[in-house]
């Protein structure tokens, strides 16, 4: 199936000439200055660099968590600045998937409660054949009664990967989903995104500093002091790293 995601795509999330700057005066810091990135749909593409290098930065803009100062930031059609509050909120329900470090389960809920907690919330039906296809796609079908205290890491990131994935989001933005997961956990949890982009065509955003995680993605991105500093396709775990430590000395 992987053929059709093959050809060119139009963007399911771009950024023209973003700029963040926080503080004003000598406190003045520019997280982000004049990023243009395009996120091709039914790409799987990692968000690298040091510490400081504005990755988390760009990903909240890009998700519409935080605001831009200048430029322009769209998910599919749907221009993000200058939406209102209510705008945001509707866009983030219904356009967007959140996979966190910290799996954000609520501990009263089920496994299945959490995974429908986003339809629910903006008072969407459930697809019923889709949900079945989620939770095959991750194997939780003998989870589903569990509370998050009942189950693994990997179990609960996984529900946290199905929540993502059941409203069927324009983009997936992953925040170093794979932070507190030891590394075959890690793998595991990685492999279903993967997944998710070769049988259904899912477009995943992810920040990580995690070279073995970025080589499972099909692009890398390379932020270093507010800006991108270079783009790799097909990235390997040592290319990567190669990179990496140029970054950093150069900075």
């Amino acid at each position: 199936m992987r053929d059709q995601y093959d050809r060119p795509a139009e963007p399911a999330a771009r950024a023209a000439d973003v700029w963040k700057v926080y503080g004003e005066g000598e406190a003045r810091v520019s997280a982000l200055r004049g990023v243009s990135v395009e996120f091709a749909r039914g790409r799987f593409t990692a968000i690298m660099g040091p510490s400081g290098s504005g990755k988390s930065t760009l990903m909240h803009c890009l998700a519409g968590l935080d605001s831009v100062t200048r430029g322009e930031v769209y998910i599919g059609a749907t221009k993000l600045t200058g939406l209102g509050d209510a705008g945001l909120t509707k866009l983030r329900r219904t356009q967007v998937g959140f996979i966190f470090q910290q799996f954000n389960l609520l501990p009263t809920l089920t496994a299945h409660e959490n995974i429908l907690l986003p339809l629910a919330i903006a008072g969407r039906k459930v697809d019923k054949e889709w949900f079945r296809t989620v939770i095959d796609a991750v194997g939780l079908g003998d989870r589903l009664d569990h509370r998050p205290a009942q189950l693994s890491g990997g179990q609960q990131q996984r529900v946290a990967c199905a929540r993502a994935l059941v409203s069927k989001p324009e983009v997936i933005f992953a925040d170093e989903p794979t932070g507190n997961l030891d590394s075959r956990t890690g793998a595991e949890v990685l492999g279903f995104l993967r997944q998710s982009v070769h049988d259904f065509g899912q477009t995943i955003v992810m920040v990580t500093h995690d070279a073995n995680a970025a080589s499972h993605a099909d692009r890398v991105v390379f932020l270093a002091d507010g800006q991108i500093v270079h783009d790799m396709a097909n990235p390997t775990a040592d290319g990567v790293l190669d990179t990496i430590k140029r970054i950093t000395g150069e900075r």
